[in-house]
């Protein structure tokens, strides 16, 4: 009988699903991704949590709930810590106990990364393949050449995305965490309409790795992933027009960083865009055009000036 894993289509999905779906093909193990997010999903996922809960959880549970029945396994990595002195949003330690507690029924697979503690993804990996009945050696095979996947998909989106701050028309960093950035509810419609307008949006999750990074926005944030999306900005601000915000209500982390973010970043616009279940697309079109407007004005009067002096 076939083995089937249930990957929900939220959260760190965006981040590491070619490092998943590699591995699991790498082992003959078939994988089903949950469907694009839509408004049944989040109706369904908002059931489950306090009305508190930030936006992208909601989803979350909303593409495990679509794949419970449809799998063997639900795969639910818990990600507490990847560097030494960073934590991850709590969200990320708790989707384990939240999916495990809630979906009773569900079998899940999962690994556990959390440095301080020596955890790390190398072990979580193995520990898979043994669930899964696999030996030490072709685990081990099964994820280097998963590991070596995922770089080169990362190098061709980081030539991608750097590629577009070349670009003669307006530059938009568009700077979101990814599982909001490609999102189908929330980033998605985003990206389409700035593409369609001909601005080269130019995403934020373009780091290299998981390596440590430093931010001069500030010396004190903890979050990885709002480090890393700091630091995305002080490298491209001098190659940029505008910058984009976009985050899911009532996020924490976020709403610490980017009001760091606009406090701190005085050189470009910026504008702060926040999704929840009730969000209007015309709404945030009508906003992004405005926005547009002021850059495209803002740019116009720079060449001007240049010109004339």
């Amino acid at each position: 009988m076939e083995l089937i894993v249930g990957i929900p289509r939220a959260l760190l999905f965006y981040k590491y699903k070619d490092l998943w779906l590699q591995f699991f093909a790498n082992l003959n193990i078939k994988t089903v991704i949950s469907p694009k997010t839509n408004k049944e999903i989040i109706d369904k996922g908002s059931s489950y949590v306090v009305d508190e809960a930030c936006l992208s959880l909601k989803i979350f549970m909303g593409h495990v709930d679509h794949l419970q029945n449809k799998c063997d396994y639900l795969f639910i990595p818990r990600v507490a810590c990847l560097n030494k002195n960073e934590k991850m949003c709590t969200n990320f330690l708790v989707l384990y106990d939240l999916v495990k507690n809630t979906f009773e029924d569900c079998k899940i697979l999962m690994y556990n990364v959390d440095v301080e503690n020596n955890e790390y993804e190398f072990d979580g990996f193995l520990k898979i393949g043994k669930t899964l009945g696999f030996s030490y050696f072709k685990t081990l095979r099964a994820y280097q050449n998963a590991k070596k996947y995922e770089k080169e998909k990362r190098r061709q989106k980081y030539l991608l995305e750097t590629r577009k701050l070349r670009s003669p028309h307006l530059k938009i960093l568009v700077v979101a965490h990814s599982y909001n950035l490609y999102d189908d509810f929330v980033g998605k419609p985003i990206l389409e309409y700035l593409e369609s307008q001909r601005i080269a949006a130019i995403c934020s999750d373009i780091t290299t790795g998981d390596e440590k990074v430093n931010t001069s926005i500030s010396h004190s944030i903890y979050w990885t992933y709002n480090k890393e999306l700091m630091k995305i900005i002080e490298d491209t601000l001098n190659h940029i027009d505008g910058i984009i915000l976009i985050s899911t209500f009532p996020c924490g982390p976020d709403s610490l960083c980017n009001e760091l973010i606009i406090r701190k970043i005085k050189s470009k616009p910026i504008l702060y865009l926040t999704c929840d279940n009730n969000a209007s697309d015309t709404g945030i079109i009508t906003r992004l055009e405005s926005f547009i407007d002021i850059l495209k004005y803002k740019k116009e009067r720079s060449t001007n000036d240049q010109q004339y002096n």
